[in-house]
């Protein structure tokens, strides 16, 4: 049983030291999101990403919290959640990975091509770079390509490079995984290595503290801030949606005349978000039958005396339906299908017509007759000879009248002309002439009736008074009706003669359908006011008239009524964001992790690197409460004052908190991963800064630790911190040259030199001198020969320091160290060269010489002090070893000493 308890004690430790470390609660942070809306969980990106969000991202999150619930963002933005790429990748605490070089930067910033910029596997690497050496494109690189927090300063191509030819950020990093040797690539926009998440980058928001619910300074553990910082916008964004769901509120007062117990009434009623624009429209719409309903019944409700002129309105619709069924009809008699019909009639007689002209044709060439014999005139004249011969020949047939009987007409005897009287009346018989004479007859019996026809409507002047106070243009139409029906039937019966019917086929417009309409109308009229007589048939009447006003009022604010709706909706949407910024859930989560994180362990570790870094009168202890059953941590600051700690604290005691809370999370985090800092003491003061030196050397026995700075003088202290600490430490600088920035050079600048290193440099710079007085470059050979002197000056300061006082006082130093005295040997000579190789740099390391006013040494002169000075410091350190054996030196003894920076 106690080993099963010791095992659950065993795993909960081992379970709290995974809390403990700020992936691990990065990476709750990102399975916590998970869960979260788009919305929130790009809030949490951002937070991520940067120290203060920006009025525009608060409008990107307000935008894209009221999109996901259905208000859509005319920018069109889309959430951006967080990813596994935007946080450290989880690296096992057993993993041990070093970071060896970077490598072959392209696209960043101006930093030359092909650079190798090499770090220590153990101890302290440090760079050294000036203002504008390309020293922070290496840095933010770092800081991306370990998925470090603060990630707010761009990376961006070379400005001097063509259009075109810049392109994605990308580096080389040579790593050692459990001293495995591997590359690893690094491209902007992509995931990066997960190896190299194991590398902590410093970064000043690690540590915040806020006035808290309790009005107290708590310590926030890395991470854990995203949940206050998310609390922060969800306020905000709440101040937000209560002004907008303000600002579009609904007004609909405006609608109070439309209440009461009609369908538009209930409509208005119960508007709500859920109103759809067809319901309005259903009610809002109305036929012209319905609108003209509206009219007839509002008249006739008003009406004072409905039966009598119920009994005016049907006469009146007796006489407008009267002239609507003589237009029917009258219209009919030159309508199309007469048209056609005597067309037909007239084409057809004149196609036997043609048949029987060339039958007499034919017959006349047979004969000798006169002209015209065989045509109508002719036709006609036979006719009467044989219904004549019925009275004058009765007792014979015509024309079988003999050669002796007198002839019809002439009353001549007929003689040879009875033969011929047979042979006309042969011709009269034959098929073509009888056809040609019944399609005559037919057209005429058609013909005959239609022009006999009179086509007038009988619409008198009182009707087409009445007709046109109703309707003035149904009037105008009807009085034009009538001529047109004359002026059709003149049309058509030329067409008849001429056979050119051309225009007598459009129909003509009668006015016959509106007005029996129009006749209806005023017989609904009539049978709503006969209703109307009726009391119970009028309450109807009066419901059905309610009903259509409100409708015809609705339609008069219908666009007023559906604004409303569309604003009650929004602000049903707005109500939707309401609820979804409530931060019960993101003080929860915030607990839930505090629970894991906010250690006693955690309070001391911090309570520690406070006082190392000299700011040990703020402390933090760790408090504990009860909240519903549930044991609440945090841990408290204890300030001086009850004000912030931004009034109460320095810049620099700031920093130092934050680089004390950046340790003291790496220790507690169970790994040996390497930390980076670049410029850690920016706002620190030489005393801090030798604290902050003595912390790194001490970190860099345990881990490895690269620094960049721009800082020479906190370089010196971070190389003696090292060297009194026992840790290697590897120096190099970043330069700028004609190629580009960033050049990696192993040296350091010549201030970071040691009085040997110096010379060597002098002697190289002389050189160069040496050339430019030879190519004739005066300016630059003076301009070049005055910094050469102001150098040489240096190099004597520092011989002194480190040669002739073996180092028992130096500058960046922070005590006296007087076991060396045993080597030290001053005398008359030394003196004497000292002030003279000091005097000589004096005289032309200034100003005036620069200017022309001092002549400056010709380049065998500038060699020559530079080998003095190099002969004396030779000279010198011989003779302070043979000293130093002559001497016995006494005990160790360390004085402090005010140090002032160069």
């Amino acid at each position: 049983m106690n080993g099963w308890i010791d095992e659950c004690i065993k795993k909960k430790k081992s379970n709290d030291d995974d809390w403990r470390r700020p992936m691990s609660i990065l990476q709750e942070i990102l399975g916590w999101t998970q869960g979260l809306s788009g919305w929130q969980s790009d809030a949490v990106a951002r937070l991520l990403a940067k120290q203060t969000l920006t009025a525009e991202d608060q409008d990107d999150l307000f935008a894209l919290l009221k999109a996901a619930h259905g208000i859509p963002d005319p920018k069109d933005r889309k959430p951006k959640p967080l990813t596994a790429e935007q946080i450290p990748a989880p690296v096992k605490a057993a993993t041990h990975v070093e970071l060896r070089a970077m490598k072959n930067l392209r696209h960043v910033n101006a930093i030359a091509e092909n650079q190798h910029l090499p770090f220590s596997a153990a101890g302290m690497t440090v760079i050294y770079g000036d203002n504008g050496s390309g020293k922070s494109g290496y840095s933010r690189v770092l800081k991306r390509a370990c998925r470090a927090r603060d990630q707010m300063e761009a990376i961006h191509p070379n400005a001097h490079l063509p259009i075109g030819k810049a392109g994605m950020a990308e580096a080389a990093f040579e790593i050692a995984v459990d001293g495995v040797a591997q590359d690893v690539q690094w491209t902007h926009g992509k995931a990066a290595p997960a190896a190299l998440s194991s590398f902590a980058i410093f970064d000043s928001r690690c540590a915040r503290a806020y006035l808290d619910s309790e009005d107290d300074f708590s310590y926030v553990p890395y991470g854990l801030d995203v949940f206050e910082g998310l609390a922060k916008v969800c306020k905000q964004l709440k101040t937000l949606i209560e002004t907008e769901h303000a600002q579009s509120a609904a007004d609909l007062t405006a609608f109070a005349p439309l209440q009461g117990d009609t369908l538009v009434g209930k409509l208005i009623a119960s508007l709500s978000a859920k109103t759809t624009k067809a319901q309005i429209d259903a009610l809002a719409t109305l036929t012209p039958e319905e609108l003209a309903q509206h009219g007839t019944l509002d008249k006739g409700l008003k009406e004072n005396n409905p039966k009598e002129k119920a009994v005016q309105l049907r006469l009146r619709a007796r006489r407008v339906a009267a002239i609507a069924i003589n237009a029917t009809n009258k219209g009919a008699l030159v309508d199309q299908s007469v048209v056609a019909k005597l067309k037909g009639l007239a084409d057809a007689y004149r196609s036997a017509q043609a048949a029987a002209a060339l039958a007499a044709k034919q017959f006349k060439e047979g004969e000798n007759l006169l002209p015209g014999t065989g045509g109508e005139a002719w036709r006609e004249l036979f006719d009467a000879a044989r219904k004549f011969a019925v009275e004058s020949h009765p007792d014979k047939a015509f024309p079988e009248l003999g050669a002796g009987a007198p002839c019809p007409l002439c009353q001549q005897p007929l003689a040879e002309g009875a033969a011929r009287l047979q042979r006309f009346e042969a011709f009269i018989q034959q098929e073509a002439e009888k056809t040609s004479q019944a399609r005559r007859v037919a057209l005429y019996a058609q013909y005959k009736p239609f022009i006999a026809q009179t086509l007038t409507l009988n619409l008198d002047e009182v009707t087409l008074g009445e007709i046109e106070v109703l309707d003035p243009q149904l009037a105008a139409d009807a009085k034009a009706f009538e001529p047109a029906l004359t002026v059709r039937q003149e049309a058509i019966k030329a067409a008849v003669i001429s056979h050119q019917w051309v225009g007598t086929d459009q129909a003509l417009a009668s006015p016959a359908a509106r007005l029996q309409v129009l006749a209806d109308k005023l017989n609904a009229e009539a049978e709503t006011l006969e209703k109307a007589s009726d009391e119970k048939a009028r309450a109807a009447l009066q419901k059905q008239f309610v009903e259509l006003d409100a409708r015809v009022r609705l339609n008069q604010v219908k666009e007023a009524v559906v604004t409303a709706v569309t604003r009650l909706g929004h602000q049903a949407k707005l109500a939707l964001c309401l609820s979804a910024v409530k931060t019960n859930a993101i003080s929860l989560k915030a607990s839930e992790l505090a629970e894991k994180v906010v250690s006693k362990e955690l309070a001391e570790a911090l309570n520690r690197e406070f006082k190392a870094l000299g700011v040990g009168t703020l402390r933090v202890s760790l408090q504990s409460r009860s909240d519903r059953g549930k044991a609440l941590h945090k841990l408290k600051l204890e300030l001086p004052q009850s004000r912030s700690p931004g009034d109460i604290l320095s810049e620099g005691e700031q920093r130092a908190v934050a680089i004390g809370s950046f340790l003291a999370e790496v220790g507690l985090s169970g790994g040996k991963g390497g930390i980076v800092f670049d410029d850690p003491v920016s706002s620190l003061d030489h005393r801090r800064r030798e604290r902050v030196a003595k912390r790194l050397a001490a970190e860099a026995a345990q881990r490895q630790v690269i620094v960049f700075t721009h800082d020479i003088y906190f370089l010196c202290l971070l190389a003696e911190e090292a060297k009194q600490a026992g840790v290697a430490i590897a120096t190099q600088s970043l330069t700028r040259r004609a190629e580009g920035f960033g050049i990696a050079d192993p040296d350091l600048p010549f201030e970071g030199k040691n009085a040997s290193k110096r010379i060597g440099a002098l002697k190289a710079q002389h050189q160069s001198i040496a050339k430019l007085h030879k190519d004739g470059e005066e300016q630059e050979h003076r301009k070049q020969t005055v910094d050469a002197y102001f150098r040489l000056r240096m190099t004597w300061e520092r011989a002194v320091e480190e040669v002739l006082l073996r180092e028992v006082i130096l500058r960046f130093r922070k005590g006296v160290e007087t076991q060396r005295l045993a080597g030290v040997s001053v005398e008359d000579d030394d003196y004497a060269q000292v002030n003279a190789g000091m005097t000589r740099c004096s005289n032309y390391a200034h100003d005036k010489a620069l200017m022309g006013g001092v002549a400056v040494p010709e380049p065998d002169e500038l060699l020559a002090d530079i080998l003095a000075l190099e002969t004396w410091r030779a000279q010198i350190d011989k003779r302070s070893g043979e000293t130093a054996k002559k001497r016995k030196a006494g005990p160790v003894v360390a004085v402090p000493a005010a140090v002032a920076a160069p």
